[in-house]
């Protein structure tokens, strides 16, 4: 199971986001340190920004995240799909 690491601009993002994608959020987090391949997550490749995944949190949420040496994973950003994949 990989270990989890939240960058400053995700927690940011994520004290920004109303209390009900925040319970969808985690349960997403759950998800990803189960399984990065968990079906409902949908992880990607972001196209375009190399060794950079993405994640669906909802129909229109998604995070992002790197993979770290070892078995970690570093969440950069969470919240709207576009304006995450715009800067991911």
């Amino acid at each position: 199971m990989p270990e989890i690491y939240l960058s400053n601009r995700f927690k940011k993002a994520y004290r920004k986001l109303p209390e009900q994608l925040q319970k969808k959020v985690n349960k997403a987090m759950r998800l990803l340190a189960e399984d990065v391949r968990y079906p409902s997550l949908r992880t990607k490749p972001v196209q375009g920004a190399s060794g950079i995944y993405e994640a669906r949190v909802d129909r229109g949420c998604r995070m992002t995240y790197e993979r770290l040496p070892g078995d970690a994973l570093l969440l950069r950003v969470v919240g709207e799909h576009d304006q995450v994949l715009r800067n991911p």
